[in-house]
């Protein structure tokens, strides 16, 4: 019961009182195409890293910075 007071007093300040991402959805994997397309997406998605325009180095590799 420690925890679950500690949780209450001090951790839940972090989230403001929300705990869920705002505009989030489940997705219920339903057969073994949709989990292998989830785990293909997992395992490719850091690789696209560099493409992305948040990266902070986003364009430098192709000498656009």
């Amino acid at each position: 019961m420690l925890n679950i007071t500690g949780v209450k007093q001090h951790a839940w300040l972090l989230f403001d009182g929300k705990l869920w991402q705002r505009n989030y959805w489940e997705h219920i994997v339903r057969n073994e195409p949709d989990w292998n397309q989830i785990r293909a997406y997992i395992q490719n998605n850091p690789l696209q890293w560099t493409l992305d325009k948040l990266n902070p180095v986003y364009g430098q590799s192709r000498g656009d910075a």
